[in-house]
């Protein structure tokens, strides 16, 4: 790859300014995409020239942006994504800068309202042809509201592009840690050798956010915790955990195993708890009798030979105690911590993936000195600490793997249907949600209901 062609539509947007701008940037500065790049940023402002539009960026991104970089890659080109006429001028513009061997990303930073109009017009346009695998599109969720309209934004898709050609963002899969589940399960075999549902107790997934919604009130009032966050990055974790060793590591083996995770979910109706945080409904764009919810804690089983019987137990929400997103396997204690009489706990697993990325395994241990008394001691792991500074963002190996035509960190078709269909059934057993003012009150009422400790 000796070109590549960035093109960004709704890049004036907050994803834009604060994610991609800056991926891009440190993904050239380390030569890791080709000198010969060129991102196009488009959207309806006027701009008088580049630099006043990179200018305007940086201030939303409150002067994080590498601007020396920047300046020389990036080139606004001012258009209306639902006007047909400003593609065939996008197109003029682009042709001077492309031949039939140069990689062009066309990032669609805009709603699923505007997927198929911008699909159709960069496709009749001549823009990108069907098949052409040097030509992707890459959107980010929601990928639809419900399994109809998801189904209904991937036939539009598909009219223009093949499977093939489409990149599916879910970002929690770009995370250091989210990675390295299976380095962890498959390359060490103290893991893999008991992994299953005989030495497993449970799996708790967690992700817990200490604000509120922010700016976001008009997304997420139609959204929620179930669909903002379980339907993507929860499930996600749970196939992670919960899969066969693929026949390969390559994007489709691991896929066709997540997927079978998937189709084998369950949940435990009478475990759902939907809540909803204090002050929710005075938010900016937030109806004032929204019934949305805000927090979610389920039970689900994974019903495969590996993991039958082993609770899932999924909890997220915002306005809670803390940041933190973690993967806690729990082991079940052996036979002979049951014959002494000792306060002994259980081994537990912590895939740490926010705020510290990491790892680490809780046991037992004598406590130094002459008593034989117990305690439980952590053998950490720290990421972060290792890389030294260097530590990736999500979105930087995202982008690079999709100018390498690398997908196993992008949703493929099934996996969304299949995650879409378990969400809608919860939807079906959905109860209005309790105003919550801590977390204290949530995880009171988990450990009353459910006798599961999530803190």
């Amino acid at each position: 790859m000796k070109k590549l062609i960035f093109t960004i539509f709704g890049s004036t947007g907050d994803l834009t300014s604060r994610k991609l701008l800056p991926a891009i940037s440190k993904l050239y500065k380390e030569n890791k995409i080709p000198k010969e790049t060129l991102v196009v940023c488009l959207g309806r402002k006027p701009f008088d020239h580049d630099q006043a539009y990179l200018k305007h960026m940086d201030d939303a991104a409150s002067k994080k942006l590498d601007l020396k970089i920047l300046e020389d890659i990036v080139v606004y080109h001012q258009m209306q994504i639902t006007e047909n006429k400003d593609y065939h001028t996008l197109k003029e513009m682009l042709d001077e800068h492309r031949n039939q061997d140069t990689k062009e990303l066309y990032y669609l930073a805009v709603g699923p309202e505007l997927f198929y109009d911008v699909a159709k017009n960069i496709n009749h346009s001549g823009l990108v042809k069907k098949d052409n695998l040097n030509q992707s599109i890459i959107f980010e969720k929601p990928f639809g509201h419900d399994l109809t309209s998801a189904k209904k934004i991937n036939q539009e898709l598909w009219e223009f592009f093949d499977e093939k050609q489409i990149f599916r963002i879910d970002h929690y899969l770009g995370k250091e840690m989210i990675q390295n589940i299976l380095m962890v399960r498959f390359a060490n075999r103290i893991f893999e050798e008991v992994w299953y549902n005989r030495t497993i107790k449970n799996v708790k997934i967690i992700v817990k956010e200490t604000e509120g919604i922010l700016n976001r009130g008009g997304y997420y009032d139609q959204s929620g915790a179930l669909k903002d966050m379980v339907q993507s990055h929860l499930l996600q974790m749970v196939s992670l955990v919960a899969m066969e060793v693929p026949l390969s590591y390559f994007s489709e083996d691991v896929k066709n195993e997540k997927v079978k995770v998937l189709d084998h979910i369950t949940f435990d109706e009478k475990s759902l708890i939907f809540g909803q945080y204090e002050g929710y409904l005075d938010e900016e764009k937030v109806e004032k009798d929204s019934e949305t919810e805000t927090f979610v804690f389920l039970k689900a089983f994974v019903n495969t030979p590996r993991f039958k019987g082993v609770p899932f137990y999924l909890m997220t929400g915002k306005k809670l105690d803390k940041k933190e997103s973690v993967i806690i396997i729990e082991f079940e204690e052996t036979s002979e911590q049951r014959k002494w009489n000792l306060p002994l706990s259980t081994n537990k697993l912590f895939i740490k993936i926010a705020p510290e990325d990491g790892v680490g395994l809780r046991f037992n241990s004598k406590v130094p000195g002459l008593s034989d008394d117990v305690q439980e001691v952590e053998l950490e792991y720290c990421a972060a600490c290792q890389a030294f500074g260097n530590m990736s963002e999500a979105y930087e190996k995202l982008l690079l793997d999709a100018t390498g035509h690398h997908k196993s960190l992008f949703t493929r078709w099934d996996e969304i249907e299949l995650s879409w269909k378990l969400i809608d059934h919860i939807k079906k057993h959905q109860d209005k949600p309790i105003t919550y003012k801590s977390f204290d009150a949530l995880r009171a009422l988990i450990k009353e209901k459910m006798d599961v400790d999530m803190s």
